[in-house]
């Protein structure tokens, strides 16, 4: 329960420095910033899926979940600004179009992946593996959710 007081505090913390500092950001140091937030999260499930896969570190995959949690609610939608809808000199990006025409599906996959990552934390802190297993698949099928329909090859 702390832990989720936790993860929720700086979510809303993160939240509100991203929605301040999206308003300065030209759409291609969003597009920038964006992947960044995803490239970390992906790192941290990479870490997770080593530990499961070998020698399980509670430690080790509670810290990428946190990791992950907090970037899962840091506000990165404040990210996805007019302009960042296609490549912007050599700032590519792999979003299609349509995610910024589908609002209220977009938004209900977004609270599906930030309730999956808060889920994974909490089950991480709790350190068994087979729940971890078992979060960390929920994870990664809200992530494809997502990537199916507004992801580019």
């Amino acid at each position: 329960m702390k832990r989720t007081l936790v993860t929720t505090a700086f979510g809303m913390l993160a939240f509100a420095l991203a929605t301040t500092a999206s308003a300065d950001l030209k759409p291609e140091e969003q597009i920038q910033v964006r992947q960044a937030g995803y490239s970390f999260m992906s790192w941290n499930m990479g870490k997770i899926k080593a530990n499961l896969e070998g020698d399980f570190s509670p430690d080790q995959v509670a810290k990428a979940a946190n990791a992950i949690a907090g970037i899962a609610n840091s506000g990165m939608g404040a990210l996805f600004g007019p302009g960042t809808d296609k490549d912007i000199g050599v700032v590519k990006t792999r979003v299609k179009p349509e995610l910024f025409q589908n609002g209220e599906d977009v938004g209900q996959l977004a609270r599906d992946f930030m309730d999956a990552a808060d889920h994974l934390a909490e089950v991480a802190a709790e350190g068994d593996q087979s729940e971890v297993q078992a979060a960390f698949g929920d994870l990664g099928n809200a992530c494809k959710a997502c990537h199916k329909k507004y992801r580019a090859d």
